[in-house]
This record gives structure tokens, sequence and C-alpha cells, in this order.
């Protein structure tokens, strides 16, 4: 009976042995995997940390581009108030513009009339004078100057002769050639003046049309002026607003990953 129970209890014992060398070789893989997910919990822990101060540090920037997002709101508000306004004085100056062209084309064309007419109007005083009596009298009597002064050399021979009747004849007709002479210089003078007065008056319209064309070329000036810069000042907001697009679209795709992120 001993020597029956002694492998028996061999057996026993070696297989507690083993199992109890099992269980050991179970505790330190468990130990193992203990410390791993130590490990792996604090390393959590700190991940945990960290994505806590980036949603703090996402949540402060959404905080902040919102506060853009209402300021760069109302500052496209502001832009397309200004825009608007701008609008309206570029309408207003472009009205104004063709008002002032108009009015240009219709001086120029007055002007232009004014041109047509003094100049219509010297023809015709050269064509009237030349056939006016008092011209054609005028050359009658130089044709008459010059016979009296034939006939006066002719009587110059005769003067020789001691009749006095000739002479007085002479004298008489002398003192009438003279008062005619007198006549025709008065006529000429107060043709003279006239003429004189028409220069004058020509050459103040002359004046006056060179100052209106000189206003009118200023105005047109200043308008292009105000038209390049507006148009430079309507492509300067135009950029602005599209940078501030872009940067609304920017912000706007921050906020869906910041969203995207806080529900994950």
């Amino acid at each position: 009976m001993a020597k029956q129970n002694s492998p028996s209890l061999i057996q026993v014992v070696k297989q507690v042995a083993e199992q109890q060398h099992s269980q050991v070789t179970e505790i330190e893989k468990n130990k193992t995997v203990l410390f791993q997910l130590q490990a792996k919990f604090q390393e959590l822990e700190k991940e945990k940390g960290s994505i806590l101060l980036e949603t703090r540090t996402t949540e402060r920037e959404i905080y902040l581009q919102d506060d853009a997002i209402e300021m760069t709101k109302h500052h496209c508000e502001n832009l397309e108030a200004e825009v608007r306004a701008l609008y309206s004085e570029n309408l207003k100056l472009r009205l104004d513009a063709e008002a002032v062209q108009e009015e240009f084309e219709m001086a120029f064309s007055r002007n232009n009339e004014y041109r047509e007419k003094i100049k219509a109007h010297k023809h015709l005083f050269w064509e009237t004078e030349s056939k006016m009596p008092v011209m054609i009298e005028l050359a009658k009597k130089k044709t008459v100057v010059q016979e009296l002064k034939t006939k006066k050399e002719e009587l110059m021979h005769d003067l020789q002769n001691p009749g006095g009747s000739v002479i007085k004849q002479v004298q008489e007709e002398i003192m009438l050639l003279q008062r005619e002479i007198m006549t025709l210089k008065e006529f000429i003078s107060n043709k003279t003046d006239l003429l004189d007065k028409e220069r004058k008056i020509h050459a103040k319209l002359r004046k006056e049309i060179e100052v209106q064309n000189k206003r009118y070329d200023a105005i047109l000036k200043r308008l292009h002026c105000q038209l390049n810069k507006l148009h430079s000042n309507k492509r300067q907001w135009h950029w602005n607003i599209q940078q501030l697009e872009k940067r609304a679209a920017e912000l706007r795709k921050c906020l869906g990953v910041a969203a995207l992120q806080s529900s994950m």
C-alpha cells in the first residue's frame, strides 16, 4: 500500500508545483499587462490633458474668431454702405459730366455759329462797302480831283495872263474842292472809327470764346480726374472685400473643423 501511494503523492506534488509555476507565470504576465495598462492609462491621462488644453485653446480661438467674424461682418456692412454711397456719387458725377458735356457741345455749336455769322458778316460788310454809293462817289471824287489837278496845271499857265477873273474862278473852285475834300476826310474818319469798333467787338468776343473754352477744358479735366480716382478706389474696395470674404471662408472652415473635433 505504501508503495502504491508514493507515486500518487509524487504526482500530486508535481502537479501542485506545476500549477504553482503556471500561476506564478500567469501572475507575472498579469503584472506585465497591468504595468502596460498603467502606462497606457498615464499616456491617456496626459493625452486627455493635452486634448482638454487644446479644446480650451480652440474654444478661445472660436470666441476670438466669432468676434472677428462679427467685426468683419460689421466692416463689410460699412463697406457695402460706402460702395452704395460711392455708386450714388459716381452716378451723380456721371450725370454731371453728361450735363457739362451737353453744355459744352451746345456752347461749341453756338461758337461755331457765331464764327460763321462773323465770317459772313465780314464778307457781306466788305462786299456792301465796295458797293456803297459813298465809296462809288469817293472813287468818282478821286477822278474829279485828278481832273481838277490837271485843270489846275492848265490854269497855272493861264495865270500868266493879266486877267483876274480866271484867278478868282480858280480860287473859288479850289475852295469848293477843299470843302469837298474835308467832307470826304470826315467821312473816311467816321468809317475808320466804325471799323475800329467792329474790330474791338470781334476781339472781345474772341477772348470770351477762349475763356469759355478754357473753362470747359478745366471742368472736363477735373471730372476725368474724379472718375479715375473713383475707379481706383472702387478697385481697392473690391480687392478688400475679396480678401475679407477669403478670411471669412477660412474662419468658417476652422469653425467646421473645431465643431468636428468637439463632436469626436
